[in-house]
């Protein structure tokens, strides 16, 4: 059925519809205004000047619908290229018109609601006879409702529409119009619809795939072209195109796959963490997209090849090209009923006659009975062979399915045991780390102290150092002093002889001898006596010794300190190649073996602890070396001591 003869369904309503007397006439006016919204719906340019002109002989008069089709024809139908103009549009319009003059109150206690009637109106158009009056044949109309109980998943019962047709004859011979058709459907007279919504959504689903010639709707995972990233869209494939949207609202339009002879459909291997992979390919781009799971992706490869076969073939709809092999299918089915009737009522002429045919004749017809027979016999298995090879096709691509979707559970059941087990393994790995940063923290914070108590052992050594320097030379001064007062001292002076000297050379000598006193006394005045230095240099010394005493007491508690802190610098160590060399399953004795050789293996791009230790140390500065001779210097300075305490003493 071509577009011309679609749009010529929807126009004989319109037209009709105008023809109140049903007489088969409708006035120049409503003529007027038909072929106006025509021309408008249609985005043809309108010439109001044309259809006066073509029924200009007929003075305003009633035209009939014979009238009407050339002009029709000529000035609307011919002009009209597909794509130019929204079908659905144009049908709503003419169902508008009809519904004013045949449908105008929807029946009490119908199931329809407008917008449904409207989609089941535009289905009827779509499997109705060519031939005018429409009328949909019973096998049509059987099928249609057999659509409608697939899409509401409920099992399909014949005996509603099997007792509506024993009880009209004409529906079963001739066929149902579009009204009688509404209103049994709507009345639930062909098919027991559990409420009204769940109808609505089953024609919803039946109206976009049969009159939209949608082949297949659905949710995939897409792979995107510039970031390659994946992003769920719901896809609508159609025999020329693949749209996806946002969501099922099919408002937002994020692309369009157009389809064409050279596009090539294949399945890909699961990657990527993506499963039930397929691939379009056109000659520009290739669309990768992942399906929920092994089912729809066989469906979605399916409806594809069905959409690329159409094209191949210069078709536009499946359902046009069913529709026409079931038509086909009845005609076959008639000329054989036809054939059987006559036959049987030419065996009961002859009964009737009283058997006057002679055998030739007898023959002849027993021949062509014969032949019909045969005829249907081989019809029939004809059709049996295709029944029962559509169904073991069904069933191998059944057990095709089960065995994908049996291979994917098992896929899945691995995948998930092994994500187990790395996430076990993560967690061990990840507490090995926490540990391992752990004892690196205490292991730094142990070096940091042994590295501080180091340098104040340092600092103790270097002020004891000092004190010991400090204390030897104030010794040796001490000596010095010593020496200088017995100097000083010298031998005891001799007694006087009595004589008789004069008197005045006595006296001369007492005041020499009071002059040399008082300058003595004046020179012993303005410098500090020897034994007065010397108590003051002994008094500094004793104050050294005891500094020094405690620098020596402040040195052991530090030294102390930094024992333990080369003591938790190597417990810390030990935790650290615990840690990086981890205790395996194995024969005890090698283990111990290969720890005594390597205490720490070292690894590839890792550092053992004791390497640790000493980037550790170089960083932060290593301390100087221990100063040399300090016991044996200190032990000088202590026999020094000994030696001024014996002649503090003595003096």
């Amino acid at each position: 059925m071509d577009l011309k003869s679609e749009l010529l369904k929807s126009i004989w309503h319109a037209f009709t519809s105008l023809d109140v007397e049903k007489c088969g006439k409708v006035s120049k006016s409503q003529l007027k205004v038909l072929s106006h919204n025509l021309h408008t719906v249609l985005n043809l340019p309108h010439d109001p000047v044309a259809l006066e002109e073509h029924f200009r002989d007929d003075d305003d008069g009633p035209v009939s619908k014979q009238g009407y089709m050339p002009y029709l024809n000529t000035y609307i139908l011919d002009k009209v290229k597909e794509g130019t103009f929204d079908k659905e549009k144009f049908d709503d319009v003419c169902w508008m018109m009809t519904r004013k003059k045949n449908y105008l109150t929807l029946p009490q206690g119908s199931l329809l609601s407008e917008n449904d009637s409207f989609k089941l109106f535009c289905l009827f158009n779509l499997l109705s006879e060519d031939r005018y009056p429409l009328l949909m044949v019973a096998e049509e109309a059987e099928y249609l409702v057999k659509k409608f109980s697939v899409a509401m998943s409920q099992e399909w019962d014949s005996r509603p529409l099997e007792d509506l047709l024993s009880q009209d004859a004409s529906a079963r011979e001739e066929g149902l119009s579009v009204w009688r058709f509404l209103e049994h459907l709507g009345a639930g007279h062909m098919l027991r619809v559990p409420s009204g919504e769940a109808f609505s959504l089953a024609l919803n689903e039946v109206f976009l795939e049969m009159y939209h010639g949608v082949l297949k709707m659905g949710y995939m995972w897409k792979k995107g072209h510039m970031r390659r990233n994946w992003t769920e869209r719901w896809f609508v494939l159609k025999p020329s195109s693949m749209t996806y949207y946002v969501s099922e609202q099919l408002k937002d339009q994020r692309g369009a796959i157009q389809l064409d002879k050279t596009c090539v459909v294949e399945a890909l291997p699961d990657r990527d963490g993506k499963r039930c992979l397929l691939c379009v390919k056109t000659l520009n781009k290739s669309y990768e997209m992942s399906a929920s799971d092994q089912r729809h992706k066989v469906e979605w490869i399916q409806a594809l090849q069905t959409a690329l076969r159409l094209l191949g073939e210069g078709k536009s709809s499946l359902h046009k090209e069913l529709k026409l092999k079931r038509r086909v299918q009845r005609e076959r089915s008639q000329r054989g009923r036809n054939l059987s009737t006559c036959s049987n009522s030419s065996n009961l002429s002859q009964s009737d006659d009283g058997y006057q045919e002679t055998d030739e004749d007898r023959e002849r017809h027993n021949q062509q009975i014969d032949s019909i027979i045969q005829l249907a016999r081989e019809q029939e298995n004809r059709r049996r062979d295709a029944e029962e090879e559509e169904r073991s096709r069904q069933q191998e691509v059944q057990r095709e399915l089960e065995r994908q979707l049996k291979e994917a559970q098992m896929m899945r059941d691995s995948m998930q045991v092994e994500m187990e087990q790395k996430e076990q393994e993560a967690q061990q790995q990840r507490r090995r780390i926490e540990e391992l940063e752990e004892t690196q923290r205490r292991l730094e914070a142990a070096l940091q102290e042994e590295i501080q108590a180091d340098r104040e052992e340092e600092g103790a050594r270097e002020e004891l150092q000092r004190f010991l320097e400090a204390e030897e030379e104030k010794s040796r001064q001490c000596q010095l002093l010593q020496e200088q007062q017995r100097a000083q001292r010298g031998p005891p002076p001799a007694e006087e002889v009595p004589g008789g000297g004069a008197e005045d050379e006595e006296e001369v000598k007492k005041e020499e001898e009071e002059r040399e006193e008082e300058e003595v006394v004046e020179e012993r005045e303005e410098e500090p006596s020897p034994s007065s230095a010397l108590d003051c240099a002994a008094q500094e010394l004793q104050d050294l010794r005891e500094s020094r005493q405690r620098s020596r007491k402040h040195l052991e508690e530090v030294q102390e300190k930094l024992r333990n802190a080369s003591q938790h610098v190597r417990h810390w160590n030990v935790q650290l190649n615990r840690l990086m060399t981890p205790i395996t399953p194995g024969d005890r004795t090698e283990h111990r073996k290969t720890t005594k050789q390597n205490m720490c293996p070292k690894k590839e791009g890792a550092l053992a602890s004791t390497e640790f230790i000493s980037k550790y140390k170089s960083r932060a500065g290593s301390p100087p070396p221990e100063p040399q001779g300090l016991d044996k210097h200190t032990d000088t300075v202590s026999k020094s001591e000994d030696s001024d305490d014996t002649a503090k003493g003595q003096s």
